[in-house]
C-alpha cells in the first residue's frame, strides 16, 4: 500500500533511538514470521489470542531498534500503529476499505481511508494492482504489485504522493516492501525488498537485528 512510501521516507529521516537488546512477542501472543529486508530493515510478525481472527501485529526494526509496531486486520487495513514518529489510529467507518480479498479476486483494490495521527487527520487515497507476475524470494512465492496513492491533510492539501512496486503474499495476507518513490522525484527509488523469510525454530527467527545493507550511506535502487 502507498502508506509504505511514507513509512520508508520516515525511516530515512527518523532520528536514531536506543538500540533494543532483545525482541519477543507479548504474553498471550504467538510469533509467526521474521522477514529480513534490504535497506537494513526487518519485520517480526505475531498474532494474539485476544484479537479478532486474522489480525496480525508487525514490528518494523532498524539497526537503531524498533521503529514502529502496527496492527493490521485480515484485509491488511491499518488498524493502529505506534511509531517513533507518532501514533496512528484508523478512523471508522472507512470510505473505501483496503481489501486483500478484492485485490486477489479482481487484481485491483482501491482504498480511501483516514488515520487519526498526532499531527491531525490524514486521508489516504490510492490503489494496489496485481501485475500478473510472481517472484520467488527465499522459497516464498510472492505476487508482484504496483501501487499509487496520495496522503491529504484535514483541509485536503496534499502531504505526500507516492508510487512503487511491492510484493504481497496470499499465504500470509501481508504486503512486503519493494521499490518505492515520491512522485515528485521518481528517479529517487528506495529498494527495501525482502531477502529472507524465517520461521519458528530457524536461525534468526524473531531477531532484533537487521542484517542486509546496514551501515551503508546510500541504499537506493540502481536500475
Amino acid at each position: 500500500m502507498m502508506k509504505s512510501w511514507m513509512l520508508l521516507s520516515a525511516l530515512v529521516a527518523a532520528a536514531p533511538v536506543a538500540a533494543q537488546q532483545s525482541f519477543a512477542a507479548p504474553e498471550g501472543c504467538t510469533a509467526t514470521l521474521t522477514v529480513q529486508h534490504k535497506g537494513c530493515v526487518m519485520i517480526n510478525v505475531w498474532q494474539c489470542d485476544a484479537d479478532n481472527e486474522g489480525d496480525q501485529w508487525i514490528a518494523l526494526l532498524t539497526q537503531a531498534g524498533v521503529f514502529s509496531i502496527q496492527k493490521i486486520d485480515h484485509e491488511f487495513q491499518w488498524v493502529e500503529a505506534y511509531k517513533i514518529t507518532g501514533n496512528e489510529t484508523l478512523v471508522t467507518p472507512v470510505e473505501d476499505p483496503a481489501s486483500l480479498t478484492e485485490l486477489f479476486e479482481t487484481q485491483l483494490d482501491t482504498w480511501d481511508f483516514t488515520l487519526e495521527t498526532e499531527d491531525g487527520i490524514e486521508r489516504n487515497v490510492g490503489f494496489d494492482m496485481l501485475t500478473g507476475e510472481t517472484t520467488v524470494i527465499d522459497g516464498e512465492t510472492l505476487l508482484n504489485t504496483e501501487f499509487q496513492g496520495r496522503t491529504l491533510d484535514a483541509d485536503g492539501n496534499e502531504i505526500d504522493a507516492g508510487s512503487g512496486r511491492q510484493f504481497v503474499s496470499d499465504k500470509h495476507r501481508l504486503f512486503f516492501f519493494g521499490l518505492a518513490w515520491d512522485d515528485t522525484s521518481p528517479d529517487d527509488i528506495i529498494d527495501m525488498s525482502p531477502v529472507e523469510f524465517i520461521y519458528p525454530g530457524e536461525p534468526g527467527f524473531f531477531s532484533d537485528s537487521p542484517k542486509f545493507e546496514c551501515n551503508v550511506i546510500e541504499s537506493g535502487y540502481q536500475p
